[in-house]
């Protein structure tokens, strides 16, 4: 079985900075994409950032500039720095894995900017 655990939502000031780390565990195939994705309040769910594994990466145009998405292959793990925070990238974040045709969420970590 699958699955996804995210950490370091938090509450942070305009223009901070915060990392969110997801590891996957369970049995599935190395050929996946990893990233994220985040729904605020009254919004749907959207694309933040996601890596494949062979490197090809995809940001949302608001983010770009500011956060960047890693990932460790041998480790199942994608993290994402995320410096120069808005209020209006308040939301849950969620990890996504895309692998075997089929996407797997974690539980989501809320990530609040405000002063």
């Amino acid at each position: 079985q699958v699955q996804l655990v995210e950490s370091g939502g938090d509450l942070v000031q305009p223009g901070g900075s915060l990392r969110l780390s997801c590891a996957a565990s369970g049995s599935f195939s190395s050929r996946n994409t990893m990233g994220w994705y985040r729904q605020a309040p009254g919004k749907e769910r959207e694309l933040v950032a996601i890596r494949s594994n062979y490197g090809s990466t995809n940001y949302a145009d608001s983010v770009k500039g500011r956060f960047a998405i890693s990932r460790d292959n041998a480790k199942n793990t994608v993290d994402l720095q995320m410096n120069s925070l808005k209020p209006e990238d308040t939301a849950v974040y969620y990890c996504y894995l895309y692998t075997d045709r089929r996407p797997y969420w974690g539980q989501g970590t809320r990530v609040t900017v405000s002063s």
